[in-house]
């Protein structure tokens, strides 16, 4: 027997036989999400608990073999799918998903790394509390992968990106040993900080197989507008209102330009995106209100008055309902799906000092339309933590495959 089926024969008396998989379909697991790499992993493992995950790290360093780690395989920088060489190991968590324990005095949650992001919110909702980390790929993305990459999201403004909502992790290290650092202490100094050198590693110092999050009381109201503005300077007068206006309570700006919308009614009119065919910015902000929900209205109405006197704001709609809600976030969020319809493209997840957005995206849109005569520019994100989804589609009518290859 050779090294190669010795190596692999130790993986299946490791995770189960069923759980290393070198034959069939492997794509789910080889192909990133915009089907922009493919790559050809030697095996995909999926250990089902901490001691399997420790056992395969271990058995892939004696025999020097690469492991990439993967999630929910929804990140957009192939950063979770292997090389195209056949020799590194993908090992996926996707079986890593129970739910550990809920603290309700210390408003914590402890999940495993492939707990989806969606299932960890419903559970914390089931306590009667809130876990605020949302962005479009909920319903399929892993805490872990959020963790590795720090993910942001749509509430950032409020709660911070995903680091600040983590308590504690444990983590396989590079050398097959179990970091149990679970403890949900708000404070503590006992050492090194070793969380915070886990947390947007991306897998290069160890694999995450658990955390301890941070939970919220749930609002007692939640309000949602979406405001049409003249400019992205207007946007960032906008948000300034908002926090002297909402304080704490607001919990999400996002901004979204006429483009972004446009490719949304394209391929999704059902979903009937407002204000944008007369504005050349849209925002969507939410009001998390501990109070009531008519507190919440009455401020979201100052904030509204005062922005349409000042002028950053021309219009603007507040959705009546949860439902309403649901459908603006819902059109915010189906911009990725709607641009990866229209074709390829190149994105960037950029962040700026949002004093220095509006500058930023008037130079940078004047330099492309210079350099590529026709150029597309999907500008959208989350204005309120002066993070970009600054993306560039090609020329309506180009070869967008021949676009991306160009130098």
């Amino acid at each position: 027997m050779g090294t190669h089926d010795a190596f692999l024969d130790g993986l299946r008396l490791a995770v189960g036989a069923r759980h290393v998989l070198t034959d069939g379909e492997l794509g789910a697991y080889e192909q990133d999400w915009r089907r922009r790499a493919r790559g050809r992993a030697l095996a995909v493992v999926l250990p089902g608990s901490t001691d399997e995950v420790a056992a395969v790290v271990r058995a892939c360093a004696r025999q020097g073999v690469a492991i990439v780690p993967q999630g929910g395989n929804t990140g957009l920088s192939v950063g979770s799918v292997p090389d195209a060489s056949g020799t590194q190991l993908l090992l996926s968590l996707k079986r890593l998903h129970a739910v550990r324990a809920i603290d309700t005095a210390n408003l914590t949650i402890t999940v495993e790394a492939g707990c989806v992001l969606q299932d960890l919110q419903a559970a914390a909702e089931d306590a009667g509390l809130l876990f605020p980390l949302s962005l479009a790929a909920e319903g399929s993305c892993s805490i872990g992968g959020n963790l590795a990459t720090n993910a942001g999201g749509t509430q950032v403004v409020r709660y911070g990106n995903a680091r600040e909502l983590c308590l504690g992790l444990e983590v396989v290290t590079a050398r097959g040993e179990v970091w149990d650092g679970l403890s949900g202490l708000r404070k503590d100094n006992t050492g090194y900080d070793l969380r915070d050198l886990f947390i947007g590693s991306e897998g290069t110092l160890g694999i995450i197989t658990a955390a301890t999050l941070k939970l919220y009381p749930q609002p007692a109201a939640r309000l949602t507008a979406w405001a049409a503005v003249p400019s992205m300077q207007a946007a960032v007068d906008l948000l300034g209102l908002a926090h002297r206006h909402l304080g704490a309570g607001l919990t999400g700006f996002e901004v979204m330009n006429r483009f972004s919308l446009s490719l949304v009614d394209k391929h999704y009119p059902q979903l009937r995106v407002p204000l944008f065919r007369d504005s050349p910015w849209c925002v969507l902000l939410e009001n998390s209100d501990h109070e009531s929900e008519d507190h919440a209205r009455a401020l979201f109405e100052q904030l509204l008055e005062s922005a349409l006197e000042s002028a950053c704001v021309t219009d603007a709609v507040v959705a009546e309902s949860l439902a309403q809600a649901k459908a603006l976030w819902h059109i915010r969020e189906s911009i990725p799906l709607a641009q990866a319809e229209e074709g390829l493209n190149i994105k960037h997840d950029i962040s700026v000092p949002i004093s220095r957005i509006p500058a930023f995206v008037t130079e940078t849109d004047v330099l492309l339309a210079r350099e590529i005569p026709g150029v597309r520019l999907v500008d959208f994100g989350h204005l309120g933590d002066g993070n970009l989804h600054y993306n560039v589609q090609a020329p309506e009518g180009t070869d967008a495959a021949a676009f991306l290859r160009e130098p």
